[in-house]
C-alpha cells in the first residue's frame, strides 16, 4: 500500500516552556544563582535554628519552673544562643563581602559589563536591576530572621542573654537588622566599584563593617533623648523604672544642684555625712534611657541606614553609568 504526504507522521513541534523570569531578571538571576541560593539558604537554616532554640529555652525554663522561680543566670543553654547572636551579627558583615563587594568588580574584571552592553541593554538599567536583586536577598535575610528572632526574644527577655540595649538585642530585632544588611551590602556594592578588583574590594569592605559595628555602637545611645530621674539618696525606689539603660548618675540637692557620684566618697562614713549636709544632699538622680524607647529608637537608626543606603546607592549608579 502506497504511502501519501498526508500519512506521514510529523514531529511534534518543540514548544519551548515559559520561564517565570525573563530578559534581563532570568540573566541577573542566572548569573548570581549561587550567590542568590546560599542566601536562601541561610535564612532557611538560621529560622529553623532560632524555631529549634526557642522551643529548647521553653523546655529549660519549665523544667526550672519559670515565670514563678527565677532560674539560674546564666540560664543553662545560654551558650547557644551567644552562637545565635554571634551569627546575625556576622550577617550584614558577610552580606557585604561576600554579595555586595562582587556584584560590579567582578564585571569590571571579567568585561561582562561591556559584553551585555553593547546589546540593546544600557547600563544604568543593567546595574539597576542587579541592585534590585541584590538588594531584596538582603533585605529578604534580613526581615526573616529579625523576625524569628524577634519572636523567640520578646517573650524571654527578662531571662535572655543580653539586655535591650546590647547589640546583641537592639540591632537584631525590630528594622534594625534588614537596615544594616541593606546598608553594609550597598557599601560592599559601592567599595567594589571604586576598587574594580573582587579579592580588594571584599577585604576593605570587611574591615569597612568590622570599623563601622564598633562606631554604631556607641551612637546607638544617641538615638532618643534621655531622660533624668531622681529618687531619695539611697532610697531605692529606681527599681520602679522599667529596664533603664544607665548613661550617667550624679547626686543632688534640694535645689536641683547636681555633684558627682564620688563628691562626698569619704574614707570615713562620720566625713561622708558631713559632706552630704554639707552640700545639702537629698537624691540619687540618673540619666537613661527606657526600654518603653526601644522601637522608637531602632526606626529612628532604620531610617539612617536606609538613608545611607540610598545615597550609596544613587552614587553607584551615577559612577558607573558613567565610568564602567
Amino acid at each position: 500500500m502506497s504511502t501519501t504526504l498526508t500519512d506521514t507522521p510529523r514531529p511534534a513541534a518543540h514548544t519551548p516552556g515559559r520561564r517565570l523570569l525573563g530578559g534581563l531578571n532570568w540573566l541577573v538571576v542566572r548569573q548570581h544563582r549561587a550567590a542568590l541560593l546560599t542566601v536562601a539558604g541561610a535564612v532557611v537554616l538560621g529560622s529553623a535554628w532560632i524555631v529549634y532554640q526557642r522551643h529548647h529555652l521553653a523546655g529549660i525554663l519549665d523544667a526550672l519552673g519559670w515565670p514563678d522561680d527565677q532560674p539560674p543566670m546564666p540560664v543553662p543553654g545560654s551558650g547557644r544562643i551567644s552562637l545565635t547572636i554571634t551569627a546575625l551579627g556576622m550577617l550584614p558583615v558577610l552580606l557585604g563581602v561576600f554579595l555586595g563587594a562582587p556584584l560590579i568588580a567582578s564585571d569590571q574584571e571579567r568585561g561582562t559589563l561591556q559584553l551585555v552592553t553593547t546589546q540593546s541593554v544600557s547600563r544604568r538599567r543593567w546595574l539597576t536591576v542587579k541592585l534590585a536583586w541584590c538588594y531584596a536577598a538582603a533585605l529578604l535575610a534580613g526581615a526573616v530572621l529579625s523576625a524569628f528572632f524577634t519572636w523567640w526574644w520578646k517573650p524571654y527577655r527578662t531571662v535572655f542573654p543580653g539586655r535591650w540595649y546590647d547589640g546583641a538585642v537592639f540591632d537584631h530585632t525590630g528594622p534594625m537588622l534588614p537596615a544594616l544588611c541593606l546598608f553594609l551590602t550597598a557599601a560592599g556594592v559601592t567599595t567594589g566599584l571604586l576598587l574594580r578588583r573582587v579579592l580588594p574590594a571584599m577585604a576593605i569592605t570587611f574591615a569597612f563593617a568590622m570599623a563601622f559595628q564598633t562606631a554604631w555602637g556607641l551612637l546607638r545611645a544617641h538615638l532618643a533623648p534621655s531622660r533624668t530621674f531622681s529618687y531619695p539618696y539611697r532610697g531605692g525606689i529606681r527599681e520602679q523604672l522599667n529596664d533603664p539603660y544607665e548613661l550617667d548618675s550624679w547626686i543632688g540637692s534640694a535645689d536641683g544642684h547636681l555633684y558627682g557620684w564620688g563628691t562626698c566618697a569619704k574614707s570615713t562614713e562620720a566625713s561622708a555625712d558631713a559632706c552630704l549636709r554639707e552640700h545639702g544632699i537629698v537624691n540619687d538622680v540618673i540619666e537613661y534611657l527606657g526600654f518603653d524607647q526601644m522601637p522608637a529608637m531602632q526606626w529612628t537608626g532604620a531610617g539612617l541606614l536606609l538613608a545611607a543606603t540610598a545615597v550609596l546607592t544613587v552614587f553607584t549608579l551615577w559612577r558607573a553609568s558613567a565610568k564602567l
